[in-house]
Order: C-alpha cells, then structure tokens, then sequence
C-alpha cells in the first residue's frame, strides 16, 4: 500500500516515540509487569489516544488504514502499550458509535487527552469465544440498570477509568446482549489481581466483578439485545489493528536479528554469510510483507465501506501466526542468547503467541472464512 504523505508524517511520527520513548523501557517494564504511563501520555500529546474519536470532541477520526499504520508503529515500540491502546480504542469507537450526544460529549474529549483510560468488557471466565453464552446480567429498575456478573482478561483492567461492558437483560435469553457504559468508580464495581502472564507482561490484565453496580438507564449504549452484533461490528476494526500490531513486532524482531547476524561471527565470518541464515531472514521477511499488504487490504476495504468481517479475519490469523513464527525464527537465529533477557527477541516471541487469542483466537478466524467460503 502506498501512504500518503499525512499517513507517512503520522507514522514517523509515531515511530520516533517507539523508539525513542517506548522501546528503551520495555524490557523493564516487562520484567516489572509496570505500564509505562510516561509513554502513555507523549502518545495522547500526538493526539495517537484520540485516534477513533470524532474531530468535532478533538479527536483525530483516522480511516481504517491510518489506524493500522499507527498501531503497527506503536507495536515496533512495545506491543503491551499497542495493546493498551487499541483496547482504549475499542471503547472510544464504543462511545463515538452508539452513545447519544451527552454520553460522547461528557467522556470522548478527556479520552482523547488520554485519561481516563478505556476497557472493552466483552470475555467471562466461562464465555470466552461464545459470548452468547455470558452469564453477566443488567436488570432494569426504574432509570437505572443494575449489573451483576465477571468479566476476565480485562486489557487496562487497572488502569482504566471507564468500562464498555456487555451483558444479558434477560440472563435466559441469549440474544439480549446489551453494551453499557460503566465509570469505574461504580459502587460494586471491583477489579483483580493482575494476571501472571507469559508475555505482555506490562499490559494490566484482570478480571472485573459487578456486584449490584447501578448505573443510569442513558448510560446504555445499544438498544437491549443489539449488543453483540455491535460488538461484531466494532471488532471488525479492531482485528485489523491487532494484525498491524502483529506486522509491527515482527518487523521489531527482524531488524533486531538483522543487526545481530551481520555482526555474529562464526566460521571466520559473519553468520549472515551462512546460507540457510539467509534463506531463514527471506522466509520472515516474505511473511512480514505479506502480512502487512492483507492487513492494508483489509483497511482499505473498510475505509470503501465494503463487508470487511472475512477480509479482517484474514490478516488478523495470517499476521498473528506470523508473528508467532517470525519471532520463534528470531530467537533462533540469535542461538543460546536469544533464549535469554539480554536481547529483546525473547521477550518478542513471549508476546507473539496473544496475538493469536485475543479479539477472535485463530481458531475463530478460520470458522470466519470458512464460512462465507461456503457461502453460510
């Protein structure tokens, strides 16, 4: 895909804070399990924080395919921030999509200035790839709706300060899915422990439990039991950006491995000299590209306003089982140290294989084009 040139100036820009801002901390951060919030706030100065937002409350209101520019770019710096960033994405889209005049404008302007922090509330401990199957409640009483129930892998669980919560409004009937908007600082509203994660390890994730929380009738954002087909809806874009992210720490772990076996010597020369070293290094690189044209492919299509949903899921499973095989590629190139914490790429193939689970497993990719490749 070719940029244009406010595309290429967001993307350098973007790059220059990963590298220079994001990249530095991340080995300790990951190691720490700490959020950079320094990080987080030079990205909400570039206004990257308001990036689905409408102009009209600051936001930037990027198209599908500057969105993957910029999310792979973040990713090249840290895929925990990207991640934290397309979560709070999700929950501005959420806002800008489905709330009325007076939900947008009380929350979308201050999201755009990065606090508070969004969460997109969608997975339960037992209703993960179904969400149909979600046991979480919200009863109406009179003006208010009160929600009882646990969400879990909570991206920004902590640091959030508003939640986009879905749930049943009659717990026996599958197609009342409903989204809601909940301030975390709701009564009954309570958040875990972080989980031990085997990467993204500076990505607060944590359940969340509703215990009686009440909120206003006006904080519904759908109409009761058009909840999920907006979830569906909102995701579409969202498994573009996890696969942009995917692009993007793949092309992290091959600069890292490029850099490393032009200088590794072996045999009285450089490991790059060595032939299966290069055909390995042509391997990555051909499945990095190829990733990147399905991810823009699938951006463009939505920015025609074309039904993206297949084209989505697509690039999301190609870039995210890439990204798993790039960085396990990485690792192996740079021998025993690429198995430990000195270099970075250890901690790339950690974070490589969420890529495959969350918003859609690659299991759930595949029954996506399947289906309409059978005409279902």
């Amino acid at each position: 895909m070719d940029l244009s040139s406010e595309q290429r100036a967001i993307r350098d820009a973007v790059r220059e804070v990963a590298v220079e801002e994001i990249r530095p901390s991340a080995r300790e951060c990951d190691r720490e399990q700490r959020f950079p919030e320094d990080a987080w706030d030079t990205l909400a100065d570039i206004d990257v924080t308001g990036l689905t937002v409408p102009e009209a409350y600051g936001g930037l209101a990027v198209d599908r395919s500057t969105y993957a520019v910029v999310n792979e770019a973040v990713a090249y710096g840290s895929l925990s921030v990207a991640t934290a960033l397309s979560v709070h994405c999700l929950a501005t889209s959420c806002i800008a999509e489905f709330g009325d005049e007076d939900l947008r404008a009380s929350w979308l302007p201050e999201m755009v200035e990065g606090r508070p922090v969004g969460a997109f509330a969608l997975s339960e401990p037992q209703a993960g790839s179904n969400p149909r199957q979600m046991s979480t409640v919200a009863r109406r009483e009179g003006d208010e709706y009160v929600l009882d129930g646990e969400k879990a892998w909570i991206t920004n669980g902590k640091r959030s300060g508003v939640v986009i919560v879905f749930a049943k409004t009659d717990l026996d009937d599958p197609d009342s899915v409903t989204q809601f908007l909940v301030p975390k600082d709701a009564d009954g509203l309570t958040v875990g422990e972080k989980e031990e994660k085997l990467g993204l390890r500076a990505s607060d994730t944590t359940t969340l439990s509703f215990d009686g929380v009440r909120i206003p009738a006006s904080n519904r954002l759908t109409e009761e039991g058009r909840g999920l087909a907006a979830a569906l809806s909102i995701l579409t874009g969202g498994r573009i950006g996890i696969a942009a992210q995917a692009v993007g720490l793949s092309q992290a772990a091959i600069d890292e491995t490029v850099a490393y076996v032009t200088q590794r010597e072996q045999f009285d020369g450089p490991i790059s000299d060595i032939q299966s070293v290069r055909h390995t290094l042509a391997e990555m690189e051909t499945t990095i590209r190829a990733g990147r044209e399905l991810t823009h492919a699938a951006a463009a299509a939505m920015d025609r306003g074309e039904h993206a949903r297949t084209s989505a899921s697509v690039a999301k499973y190609f870039a995210t089982e890439g990204a798993v095989d790039v960085t396990e590629q990485a690792v192996q190139l740079h021998g025993g140290y690429g198995y430990t914490t000195e270099f970075d790429v250890e901690r790339f193939y950690r974070d490589a294989k969420v890529t495959t689970i969350y918003e859609g497993t690659s299991q759930i990719q595949k029954n996506v084009i399947a289906r309409e490749l059978l005409g279902e």
